[in-house]
Formats: C-alpha cells, structure tokens, sequence
C-alpha cells in the first residue's frame, strides 16, 4: 500500500497526517498556528518524528494552504502565502521552508481547493464534475471544480471577497476584513461574528438571531456563485457550518433569493441534496490534501 502526506494549513491551525485514504491513516496530528517560524518548525518535526518511527516510504506530500497564495511554479514567490490579513504570515516562504527540509515530491494548493479535491475523490461530490467547495471559518474561501479540476488563473479565486447586499439599517456592522470590509467574509467568517456579537459564534444559541442573518448572506453569495458557475453541488464545510441550524435557512433563503430563476430540478425539487456539509466531515480539508498527494503520484493533477 502507499503512503502519502496532507499537511493543511488554517488560519488557527494546521492539520499534518499520513495515509493512504480515509480508511487508512497511520499518523495525524493538529498543531496550533502560530508565527510562520514556529509552525514550520512543529510541521517538519511531526514528518521527522514519523520518518523515524516507521519504516515507511511517503511517496508525495500534499500542501494545502490558507491564502491567498502564489500558485504559479514559474514565479520566485511560487508557494508563498501573499497579501493573507494574518497577521505575521504575509509573504511567509510557506512551501520552499518546508520542501528544502524533506526530500519529498510536493504537491502545493490552496486549501479549499484541496478540500474539493477530497470531496470529488471521497466526499459529497464524488458523482460531481461541476461543484463547489465554500468553507466559513476562520476566513471564506471557495474551490471551483469545473469538468473535473479546479480553477486556477491569475492566482485562484477568492471568492470570500465578493461585495454583499448590506443593509446598514438591518446590519450595521461594518464588516471585519482588512482589504474590504463588508465582503462575504468580511460579513460571516468567524471573527466578523465574534465582533459583531461580542462572543464566539460557538457561544451563540441556535435560536440566537445571528444565525438567520448568517444564513441570509451565505444564501446571497450562494445565488452568486449559483448565476456565475452553475455548480451541481454546493459543499459548505468550515466551523461556522457546524451550527446545524444554518443549513435548513440556508436552503431557504437560497430559494427564495434565486426566485425560480433556475429552472434546475437539483434546486427546486432536491435542494437537501444539493446544499450540503462536507462527505468527510471536518477533515475535509487534510483528506483532500491525501487525495491531492495521490493524484500527483498518479499523473492525475
């Protein structure tokens, strides 16, 4: 059987595994993020701890990283996390610090690419060739699957930096991101709903009035992406999705926003089935970085 790494980097912390799939994981670990340097260093011990324990062979290691990040192999930046609103990790050398440590064939994503990545190969969209993977955390940040593969252009997209409907009579918080404020992550991600509502969205009863209005921004990016992309499946994972009463609103407002626009089965009759968490649960991410590691190995990305 082989073997592959994920090490998948989040804005509070970064998960490190060794495995073949999801039914077979020899090692995992989750590590704070803190300072790049810090990091780093707690990312390379967990391989070089693992490289002594075991007698086992990594054949490529797959690295999916909150962003945004530089994609392109031909630039001098290749692997760096560029203009993040992290405070420390701005133009942090992410993927060469840890590649000239471990001679190891590399795979390198965002992580939300390599989320979707996973939930084509594993996951909620494994019968999917157009889709979308939209995590709510820390920050918001989509994959775009389209006839099979992930988008890339210019870097990737960002589609948590969408502009959003905002009431300021409704809402008027005036949004958390550094770059643009009132943004779709700027609206919903985690710290903007710490800072709206003065506690941790995990502290907010399900009942609480921050979740309908939640619900109704995500539902207005969704018919955004819904217009622009005609995905067939929309995957909301991340830890602001963890509330379970978000989905159910989330489908609503998102029918009622599109207002028969889409004349899509998959939305008017199975709207359950086509907004949807993530088939490999808060994993999604590490597992998708497997599955990028194992893709490479193959030829396949």
């Amino acid at each position: 059987m082989e073997y592959f790494g994920g090490i998948e980097t989040g804005g509070t912390k970064v998960n490190c595994m060794v495995a073949s799939d999801p039914e077979h994981v020899l090692a995992y670990e989750r590590i704070p993020t803190t300072t790049p340097d810090k990091t780093i260093g707690d990312i390379l011990a967990f391989f070089h701890r693992f490289q002594a324990e075991h007698e086992v062979k990594l054949e490529t290691i797959g690295l999916g990283s909150f962003g945004p990040v530089d994609l392109n192999p031909n630039s001098p930046t290749y692997g760096y996390i560029t203009s993040t609103p992290k405070p420390g990790w701005q133009n942090a050398p992410l993927l060469p610090a840890i590649a000239k440590e471990l001679d190891i064939p590399f795979i390198f994503d965002n992580d939300v690419n390599a989320a979707a990545i996973g939930e084509h190969l594993w996951g909620a969209a494994q019968d999917s060739q157009t889709f979308m993977y939209i995590t709510i955390g820390t920050g918001v940040g989509g994959g775009i699957f389209t006839n099979g593969a992930a988008i890339h252009g210019l870097v990737h997209p960002e589609v948590g930096h969408i502009c959003m409907p905002h009431d300021l009579q409704k809402d008027p918080f005036p949004g958390w991101c550094p770059f643009h404020a009132d943004c779709f992550e700027g609206l919903t991600a985690g710290p903007a709903m710490e800072k709206r509502w003065n506690t941790r969205a995990e502290n907010l009863a399900p009942d609480h009035p921050a979740w309908e209005l939640e619900a109704w921004y995500i539902a207005s990016a969704l018919r955004t992406f819904i217009c622009c992309y005609s995905p067939e499946r929309i995957i909301l994972g991340g830890g602001v999705m963890q509330q379970e009463t978000l989905f159910p609103m989330v489908r609503k407002f998102t029918l009622e926003l599109l207002n028969g626009y889409v004349q899509s089965p998959a939305i008017l009759e199975s709207i359950d089935s086509y907004i949807v968490p993530p088939g490999l649960g808060d994993k999604a991410g590490i597992y998708g970085c497997i599955a990028m590691a194992r893709l490479f190995k193959e030829g396949k990305i």
